[in-house]
């Protein structure tokens, strides 16, 4: 699928992402109790939108510009919407990717590890973050880091699986991953990103992590187009693992309210439904 951060910087998926992890954050760290936020495809933290706006046509168009004139929203879109307007002035140029929101909602006895495996965008990453800011930035394979980290010594953590899939087993690797996570931090919050193009291909990943024995595992998806092609993206989701105990009632306020904002073609729809319960 080739989905690397800074084309898509700012688009639709990008804002659901984003928003939901708003939502995560907020709720965790409103605890008061260190959190690890650990991500294994961090991207380069900030994206100059104009870079990616071919012909006025750039994707992020159809995401944060729709959202930006919004005055009356719920919390965690007011928050996300904050965030992005801080790192601009007027209409949207610069968006910052979710090293950087998260950056900002950390506290600072909250520990940051961040991987990239491309150099540039990772020496770029480290660049952008604020001084003082605990953090780490490896530029190596997230997944195995991602082993070295937990259990984490906070014995809290929120850890984002958000992998580009440029190769057809990058789904399967992203779920090996999780499912070593969780055995060695059960108590971990987890979010694992995932397009949606072809429905078999997330049946699939939906019935792997059915099968994987893991217990509280939620889907969150928003679809904008109608699923009769699997040659763009019509929509993604996450799976969340441990979500924090309010989100059966807020997430789907948050999705029912981004539907009508970012919908392109037909309806489209949303889902927040409990994979595995407890």
């Amino acid at each position: 699928m080739n989905y690397r951060h800074g084309f898509h910087a700012g688009n639709a998926a990008d804002v659901f992402k984003h928003i939901v992890l708003v939502w995560l954050l907020r709720t965790l760290t409103a605890k008061d109790k260190p959190l690890l936020y650990f991500e294994t495809h961090a991207g380069a933290g900030r994206y100059d939108l104009t870079r990616y706006d071919p012909d006025g046509k750039g994707e992020w168009r159809e995401g944060i510009l729709r959202l930006w004139a919004e005055t009356a929203a719920p919390e965690a879109v007011t928050a996300y919407l904050k965030l992005v307007r801080t790192e601009n002035r007027g209409k949207p140029r610069r968006y910052p990717g979710s090293p950087m929101i998260a950056s900002a909602l950390l506290r600072p006895d909250d520990r940051m590890v961040l991987c990239e495996t491309l150099r540039e965008e990772a020496k770029a990453l480290y660049r952008s973050l604020p001084t003082g800011r605990r953090a780490e930035v490896h530029d190596e394979d997230g997944y195995r880091i991602l082993k070295a980290q937990l259990p984490p010594p906070e014995r809290r953590a929120l850890v984002l699986i958000d992998p580009p899939y440029e190769t057809g087993d990058e789904s399967d690797r992203a779920v090996s991953a999780l499912r070593d996570a969780h055995a060695r931090f059960p108590t971990g919050v987890y979010a694992l990103w995932y397009p949606i193009k072809q429905p078999a291909a997330v049946r699939r990943l939906h019935e792997s992590m059915i099968g994987s024995g893991i217990r509280r595992i939620m889907a969150v998806e928003l679809v904008l187009w109608p699923e009769d092609t699997a040659w763009r993206l019509n929509g993604s989701g996450l799976i969340l693992v441990n979500p924090p105990w309010p989100a059966a009632e807020a997430l789907p306020v948050l999705v029912e309210w981004l539907l009508p904002r970012l919908v392109c073609s037909g309806p489209g729809r949303t889902r927040v439904e409990w994979l595995v319960p407890e």
